[in-house]
């Protein structure tokens, strides 16, 4: 049987990373403020570990997005199927991306996908025509490196 698994992204600001890869990808931003004030409640986690986003509870230094169309955990909010945490870390990045994704609108959507990451605050990194295709780089919000081919 597979494994179950999630993308985890460091970063600086969780909330504003998946602001922009829920609307770059049309994923589904969790909202994880039952199970964040059901563990209030319950004395379970500190106030210091949440934040308000939206007028609800969000945890501070985590937040999620999901495929709209995999399952979920209604009663945390959390995706149990194709998903991306982002995690604040305190440092910024500081290098080239190890691991990053391809966006895959085809030749025909790129020049427009480009344009829509880049009204949601995304950069040009660069173009790159080669034998193997065409691409443009861009860089999230944050500077992680991504391709839209």
């Amino acid at each position: 049987m597979p494994l179950h698994w999630k993308l985890v992204i460091d970063c600086t600001d969780p909330h504003r990373q998946a602001a922009f890869w829920g609307a770059a990808l049309d994923y589904t931003v969790e909202d994880h403020s039952a199970l964040v004030a059901r563990l209030l409640d319950a004395g379970a986690v500190t106030p210091e570990a949440v934040t308000e986003l939206d007028g609800r509870p969000a945890w501070r230094t985590l937040a999620a997005v999901r495929h709209p169309e995999d399952p979920y955990d209604p009663a945390s909010g959390t995706g149990l199927g194709r998903r991306i945490l982002f995690q604040a870390v305190p440092e910024a990045k500081q290098a080239k991306n190890r691991l990053h994704l391809d966006l895959h609108p085809g030749p025909a959507e790129r020049a427009a996908t480009v344009a829509r990451l880049r009204a949601l605050g995304a950069t040009v990194l660069r173009e790159v025509s080669e034998p193997a295709g065409t691409w443009t780089t861009m860089a999230d919000p944050e500077g992680n490196e991504f391709d839209v081919q």
